[in-house]
């Protein structure tokens, strides 16, 4: 028999210990309070200093998954990587993660790149080899995760840092649906060229703007598979989805994001917002080129006003980790799903469908849908935000996030390099690098 309810079976989120406060960030940086708080929408923002790397925040995550769940590591037949923060050009992370899988060396799979979309490309390639012939029966694991960091300026408070490993296989409590929308297009808003930094060169506004012309394309291009019409149709955000969780490179875009996809639904019938939107402003919104939809300030006030009830209900959920961690990139799509999980609850979201927007720049971009057909009680309770958000983790000053950085800084690319970093914030079970050898192989512990 064909396997069925292909989805997700358990999922581990790993938050870093350490994070900064963003309106002590505001004080430090000298700026306007309220800028990155309620501009970005941002609270928290975790960070890594020198004791943690892709390899290690993976590591544990898997480690976790595998623990928490108690997965017979024989019974993992694919192992995919979703990440942009890349420790060499040749070895894949994916490979270092073997070391967890026993003698168990028949494992599919490998890391899959493009800025924040990798995540959702292997998830994608996971449920796909258990739909295809050559699937062998076992159940697959996706890790995706990054360490988001900027050069001093605008762009540093959208940092952030985290994992998220999922178990995907048959007979899943949340189930993916088969419908899916794309939009991919070649655009240089965010990339990495320059090998001997981390930091990436970043077009702010351009990216914004790419963000939502690809999430406009990928509502259209799932609507158009799920209603088979042609004419531009849109679903529907409230008919068609319960929830929706959100690439998030800040908490305000998702709330405008949301908002957009109202818009869209108006494009396609404008009579059905006759009651919320006045003639003479229909009329208006109507005659606006698609270039002047990205850019009217107008218009986006109007919807994130129409959506607001809405957005509390459906979305808010979604952004309470995101808010807290602040962008992990790869990850970040699957944290906020996790996120929306953990604080709605097994109860209410049965029978719930979740719209999820992945998107990642140069760019990438898909639409897709869940559906929770079983008891998730015990996802949530490995999840356990509550404790990772709070007493799990220390708020450090300005000060200490600027002088991990300054470690990140020095330890990139070296090589017969010891970390100086404290390991007394990590949590037992979290991996951490020990030293760098002359050959540039990384060496790690596992915290007792």
């Amino acid at each position: 028999m064909s396997p069925s309810n292909i989805g997700i079976k358990g999922i581990e989120v790993y938050i870093p210990t350490e994070c900064v406060n963003q309106a002590d960030l505001e004080t430090f940086d000298g700026i306007p309070a309220g800028k990155y708080t309620i501009g970005l929408g941002q609270t928290n923002m975790a960070f890594v200093g020198d004791r943690e790397d892709i390899y290690s925040m993976t590591l544990t995550a898997v480690s976790r998954l595998i623990q928490n769940y108690n997965i017979d590591t024989d019974n993992i037949g694919r192992l995919e990587v979703g990440t942009e923060t890349l420790l060499d050009k040749s070895k894949s992370v994916k490979s270092v993660l073997m070391q967890l899988f026993g003698d168990n060396n028949d494992i599919e799979g490998i890391d899959t790149i493009n800025a924040c979309y990798g995540g959702t490309s292997a998830i994608i390639n996971a449920v796909n080899w258990i739909e295809s012939s050559s699937w062998d029966g076992r159940d697959a694991i996706v890790v995706s995760g990054d360490i988001a960091i900027y050069s001093k300026g605008a762009a540093r408070p959208t940092g952030g840092a985290g994992s998220v490993a999922l178990l995907i296989g048959p007979d899943a409590p949340i189930v993916f649906e088969s419908t899916r929308g794309s939009y991919m297009e070649h655009a240089y808003d965010f990339y990495k060229p320059d090998f001997t930094s981390e930091y990436p060169v970043v077009d702010g506004h351009f990216s914004l703007a790419c963000y939502v012309k690809a999430l406009d394309h990928c509502y259209k291009n799932y609507s158009k598979k799920v209603t088979k019409k042609t004419d531009g149709s849109t679903v529907g955000v409230y008919d068609h989805f319960d929830y929706n969780a959100f690439h998030v490179p800040t908490c305000k875009l998702v709330t405008k994001s949301y908002a957009r996809l109202l818009y869209n639904d108006f494009k396609s019938n404008p009579s059905a917002f006759a009651d919320s939107i006045d003639e003479e402003t229909s009329k208006t919104l109507q005659s606006l080129t698609y270039e002047e939809s990205l850019v009217d300030r107008n218009l986006e006030k109007l919807f994130v006003g129409l959506a607001k009830e809405q957005t509390k209900i459906r979305v808010s959920p979604a952004l309470q980790v995101p808010t807290n961690t602040g962008n992990m990139y790869t990850a970040s799509a699957w944290a906020s799903f996790s996120s929306l999980l953990y604080y709605v609850g097994s109860e209410k979201l049965q029978g719930k469908r979740v719209g999820i927007f992945s998107y990642g720049s140069g760019l990438a971009s898909t639409m897709l849908s869940v559906v929770i057909k079983g008891d998730i009680s015990n996802i949530t309770k490995v999840l356990n935000f509550e404790h990772q958000l709070g007493e799990g983790r220390s708020t450090r000053t300005p000060e200490e996030y600027l002088k991990a950085i300054e470690s990140r800084e020095k330890a990139h690319l070296q090589k017969s390099f010891k970390p100086e970093g404290s390991i007394d914030h990590l949590a037992t079970g979290t991996y951490y690098l020990t030293e760098i050898d002359d050959k540039y192989r990384r060496k790690y512990a596992k915290k007792d």
